[in-house]
């Protein structure tokens, strides 16, 4: 029920100069401080979304947090995941984030899931707390999220990010709000859209997001202000621009009986972006790969379709870059074709899912190759480590 009963709760000295200027504004005032720390705020996921979110929602008083995520801190991290720092690389976020929540405020209860969200699992984890924060990065997750929150009837506190875009809003705020079915009815096509790792996202972006979830967290609890429910907010870094869209319930929208197989419904089936256009196309391990490059039994063409920015990071030797926006455009195909005249053809990426998506495009042409399995990454692990990971 929020906002919630702060009959049996009191402000320590402490806290009340800690809290001192949310005291002083007449919309929160004693009141409000006191509901903020009967409040118990889960954030499922602790990256780039979650980092600001746990930060501010510590700061401003939340007396209890759960954290959700399974992950370690990589140093891929550190350029957005704030609430992480250098000294805790390789080892886990949640354990991370809960250090860092307590330097900030150590009246703080924090309670740590060191798993994945499942359809087994979610509504045991959800159910304790007054709200839910979505700072995931998968569909799967997210339509988690929302069917569990509405089956306990939980607001779900909704941000996402990508490159320089980002979006927030407010799902299930009460039994008329819309949720995120609203939003997407259907989940993407697999692969449709990249993850961070593939596209990439400025650092500073989930911070802005990840504050504008935090924000209306705190208005939830404490009941003042108008929130995003019914709106959805988009945001553009290069343009530094906001934008509004209305967002209503649908009327023929299913019914949220149960919770279901998400990987399924999603068409992912537990495997990471790319993995489906992945296993339709022939491929090669990296160390099949060294073998046929240092055999030199035929002509071989390696195609690289990473963007060029991330050529100018790291390159597999004797490799030609043809990103995959050109060919799946058509402008490539013929440069292709010419390139991979007697010649076998291995595509490789970062990952393994755009070089099997460029396969899949330039077969259609009647071009055929190999996709290399795990990309540059795998590279980099298993064949030559003086090749830069990023």
């Amino acid at each position: 029920m929020l906002p919630p009963d702060t009959t049996d709760v009191q402000l320590s000295p402490d806290e009340v100069a800690r809290f001192s200027r949310h005291l002083i504004l007449p919309e929160v005032g004693m009141e409000g401080q006191k509901r903020l720390k009967a409040a118990s705020v889960l954030c499922v996921g602790t990256g780039g979304l979650g980092s600001p979110l746990l930060l501010y929602l510590a700061a401003a008083g939340v007396g209890r947090i759960g954290i959700v995520d399974f992950d370690v801190v990589d140093h891929s991290n550190l350029q957005r995941q704030v609430i992480h720092g250098t000294s805790w690389v390789g080892k886990p976020k949640i354990e991370s984030a809960k250090a860092r929540i307590l330097e900030i405020n150590p009246h703080c209860q924090v309670d740590l899931y060191e798993t994945a969200l499942t359809s087994e699992n979610a509504l045991g984890i959800i159910e304790p707390y007054d709200l839910v924060c979505d700072g995931t990065d998968n569909f799967p997750t997210r339509y988690l999220v929302n069917d569990a929150c509405v089956l306990l009837g939980k607001p779900n506190v909704y941000g996402s990010i990508f490159r320089f875009e980002g979006q927030a809003t407010v799902f299930n705020l009460d039994a008329e709000s819309p949720n995120y079915r609203d939003l997407f009815p259907e989940p993407p096509p697999p692969g449709m859209v990249p993850s961070c790792a593939e596209g990439g996202v400025v650092g500073v972006l989930p911070g802005i997001i990840g504050v504008i979830q935090a924000t209306e967290a705190v208005k939830i609890i404490t009941g003042i202000g108008t929130t995003l429910s019914g709106r959805l907010l988009l945001f553009d870094a290069l343009g530094m621009k906001f934008r509004e869209l209305k967002l209503r319930p649908n009327p023929e929208r299913p019914v949220i009986e149960e919770l279901i197989d998400y990987q399924e419904f999603c068409g992912v089936g537990g495997t990471a972006p790319g993995q489906e256009e992945a296993g339709s196309v022939p491929s090669i391990t990296v160390a099949e790969l060294k073998t046929v490059i240092d055999g030199q039994l035929e002509d071989i063409l390696l195609l690289d379709v990473r963007n060029p920015p991330e050529a100018d990071i790291a390159v597999i030797p004797g490799s030609v870059l043809m990103p995959l926006d050109r060919i799946e455009s058509g402008e490539a195909i013929e440069d292709v074709r010419r390139l991979a005249e007697g010649k076998k053809l291995f595509v490789h990426c970062k990952l393994g899912g755009r070089s099997a998506k460029a396969l899949l495009a330039l077969g259609r042409h009647g071009i055929e190759g190999i996709n290399v399995s795990g990309g540059i990454d795998a590279w980099s692990q298993e064949i030559d480590p003086s090749v830069q990971r990023y």
